[in-house]
C-alpha cells in the first residue's frame, strides 16, 4: 500500500494498517532481529519505543489473521 500523509508518524513509522503484507512481515522480522540488542544496550526510551512498535505490528498481524493456524505443541 502506498503511504498517505496521515499514515506517517515521525517517531513510530507508518501506521501498521497502511503496510502491505510483505512490509508488515519485514518490520516484524526486523524488530525480532533487534530485540536482544535493544534490551541489552538500548536506553529506557528506546526499549519503550521498541515495545510500542512491536505491540502495534503484532496487533495488526492478529487483526489480519484472526484465524491463524496455531501449532498444538505451542498451546502451553
Amino acid at each position: 500500500m502506498d503511504p498517505t500523509p496521515n499514515a506517517v508518524r515521525p517517531t513510530l513509522g507508518l501506521e501498521p494498517g497502511h503496510l502491505d503484507l510483505p512490509d508488515l512481515f519485514r518490520e516484524l522480522a526486523h524488530l525480532c532481529e533487534t530485540r536482544l540488542d535493544t534490551l541489552r544496550h538500548g536506553s529506557d526510551s528506546a526499549l519503550a519505543h521498541h515495545d510500542r512498535r512491536m505491540a502495534e505490528l503484532e496487533r495488526e498481524y492478529l487483526r489480519r489473521f484472526p484465524d491463524r493456524e496455531v501449532d498444538p505443541a505451542r498451546l502451553s
